[in-house]
C-alpha cells in the first residue's frame, strides 16, 4: 500500500507555524512582564520617595509647631512683663503724686508743724538705725550658721556616705538629716553601733559651741506599726528621738539642758510615700542646731550691737 506524505507534511508545517506563533506570544508576554516588573520597581521607588517627603514634612510641621508654642510663650511672658512694668509705673506715679502733695502741704505748715516734722524725722532716723541693727544681727546669725554648716559638712564627710547624711542651713538654724538605716534597725528605736560615728562627730561640734541648743526630731514613713513596745508611728518617732538625745548625753557628754527630743510621726514628709525609695527618704532623724533664745535676743539688743 502506497502511503501519502502530503498530509503529514501539511501537519508538520502547521505545527511549526503554531510553535513560532506561541514563541512570539511568549516573548511578547515576557517583555510585557519585564516592563511591568520595571514599572513596579519604579512605582515602589516613587512611593518610598513620597513617604520620605511626607516624613520630612511631618517633622517640619512638628518643629514649626514647637517654634510656634515657644513664640506664644515668649509673647505671653513679654505681655506679663509689660503688665508688671505698667503697674510699677502706676505705683510710682501714685507715689510721686503723694510726695508732691506732701511737699505742697509742707509749704503751708506753721513753725510748730515744722518742729513736729523735725521730731518725726528724728524718730525715723532712730527707726532706721534699729532696722540697720536688725539687718546686722541677721547677717551675723546667717554668717554663724553658714560657718557652722561648713564645719559640719567638713567633719561629717570624713568616712560617711553623703546619701545618709545631709547638712543644710534653713533660716536661723542648721539642720542635719540622717537616714534611719544609719541609726536604727527597721521598726526599732535602739541605736545601732554604726550610729556612734556620726553622733560622735556631731557631739564634737556641739561641745565647741556652748551657745547652741540641740533639737532631735524623729520621723517615720506612713506604714503603720504596732508591737508590744511601740503603739504607733508617733510613738516610734518619739522613742527614736529620745534614743538619740540619750546617746548624746550619756555616750558623748552633751549637757542635757541643751537637748530637746521631739517626734513628728509620719507627717512633715520630704516626699510622697508612694514608693519604697520615697518611704526610705521620709524615715529619718533630724538634728537641729539653733542658738539659744537669749543669745538670739542679745543680737537684737541695741545696747550690745
Amino acid at each position: 500500500m502506497k502511503m501519502s506524505f502530503k498530509p503529514l507534511f501539511v501537519l508538520f508545517v502547521g505545527l511549526s507555524l503554531t510553535s513560532c506563533v506561541a514563541k512570539k506570544k511568549l516573548t511578547a508576554l515576557q517583555a510585557q512582564y519585564d516592563k511591568a516588573q520595571s514599572d513596579l520597581v519604579k512605582c515602589g521607588d516613587s512611593v518610598q520617595d513620597y513617604k520620605d517627603k511626607l516624613e520630612r514634612m511631618s517633622k517640619l510641621q512638628q518643629d514649626t509647631e514647637a517654634q510656634k508654642n515657644n513664640t506664644v510663650a515668649t509673647v505671653q511672658q513679654r505681655d506679663q512683663q509689660i503688665k508688671d512694668l505698667k503697674e510699677q509705673i502706676a505705683d510710682l506715679k501714685s507715689l510721686r503724686d503723694k510726695q508732691v502733695e506732701q511737699v505742697g502741704n509742707l509749704t503751708v505748715l506753721s513753725k510748730a508743724a515744722n518742729d513736729n516734722i523735725d521730731k518725726t524725722l528724728s524718730q525715723l532716723a532712730t527707726k532706721d538705725k534699729y532696722i540697720n541693727m536688725l539687718q546686722a544681727a541677721r547677717t551675723k546669725a546667717d554668717s554663724i550658721n553658714l560657718a557652722l554648716a561648713v564645719n559640719l559638712k567638713s567633719v561629717l564627710n570624713q568616712g560617711l556616705d553623703d546619701q545618709d547624711v545631709e547638712v543644710k542651713v534653713d533660716k536661723t538654724v542648721v539642720m542635719i538629716n540622717i537616714s534611719d538605716k544609719m541609726l536604727f534597725s527597721t521598726g526599732s528605736s535602739r541605736i545601732s553601733s554604726k550610729a556612734n560615728a556620726v553622733l560622735n562627730k556631731i557631739a564634737q561640734i556641739v561641745k565647741s559651741r556652748p551657745d547652741l541648743e540641740v533639737m532631735v526630731e524623729g520621723y517615720t514613713d506612713n506604714v503603720s506599726i504596732k508591737t508590744d513596745c511601740i503603739d504607733d508611728n508617733w510613738d516610734l518617732s518619739v522613742k527614736r528621738a529620745t534614743s538619740v538625745v540619750r546617746a548624746l548625753q550619756q555616750n558623748f557628754g552633751i549637757d542635757p539642758n541643751k537637748l530637746i527630743a521631739a517626734g513628728r510621726g509620719e507627717y512633715n514628709t520630704l516626699v510622697s510615700n508612694d514608693s519604697a525609695e520615697n518611704r526610705s527618704k521620709n524615715r529619718r532623724t533630724r538634728i537641729i542646731l539653733m542658738p539659744k533664745l537669749d543669745q538670739f535676743y542679745e543680737l537684737l539688743n541695741p545696747d550690745k550691737k
